[in-house]
């Protein structure tokens, strides 16, 4: 079996008082039981993501940068806003172009009674734009805050954990095989292999 692929689990939202940490740490604990990847949590609140960056701020988003690249695939846990997705979830993304390429994306949406898919199909557009490759298979929580108890864990959680395990296996063979692929040739070339 190979070694633990790295994974970058993304925070939408940075709103106050936002129901995306109970979602997203129920999403680390089921990436844990599944086993195969070492997590590293990316939040938008922790960087300065408002689209005019100081110098100063230059040097954290260039650590933002360099842990999406060392990632090999990502999860992002993201609510629907208004029938799309969050702002700082787009900013997020724009300030780091490249990291992107050649990896594999899953989803855990939630929202009202679409349950962030409308959010999802916009995120797919934008992954597409920068070379990423979305998964099919996600997780997608209508009115969330109902299911999940004061314990953080799902109420009725059997339908939600096999979403979960089923994109967590086939987001892991998304990942090795691109990881294989961009070692054996960087994606940056595929474009002068294709000429």
């Amino acid at each position: 079996m190979a070694s633990n692929l790295r994974l970058a689990l993304v925070y939408g939202s940075a709103r106050e008082g936002r129901f995306c940490d109970v979602v997203g740490e129920w999403a680390q604990r089921r990436i844990a039981r599944h086993g195969g990847f070492d997590v590293d949590r990316i939040d938008p609140v922790e960087w300065p993501l408002s689209g005019r960056p100081s110098r100063a701020d230059e040097a954290q988003l260039q650590q933002l940068r360099q842990r999406l690249h060392a990632a090999d695939a990502f999860v992002i846990v993201t609510p629907e806003y208004n029938h799309g997705y969050p702002a700082a979830l787009k900013a997020l993304i724009d300030a780091c172009y490249e990291p992107w390429r050649a990896k594999p994306v899953a989803f855990v949406s939630y929202g009202a009674s679409s349950g962030g898919l409308r959010a999802i199909e916009q995120l797919r557009q934008v992954f597409g734009e920068l070379h990423a490759a979305t998964l099919r298979d996600g997780v997608c929580l209508a009115h969330a805050w109902r299911q999940f108890g004061p314990d953080g864990e799902l109420r009725e959680p059997q339908a939600a954990h096999a979403a979960m395990d089923t994109a967590l296996a086939r987001l892991r063979w998304w990942a090795l095989a691109l990881r294989n692929a961009r070692e054996t040739m960087p994606y940056e070339l595929a474009t002068e292999a294709a000429a």
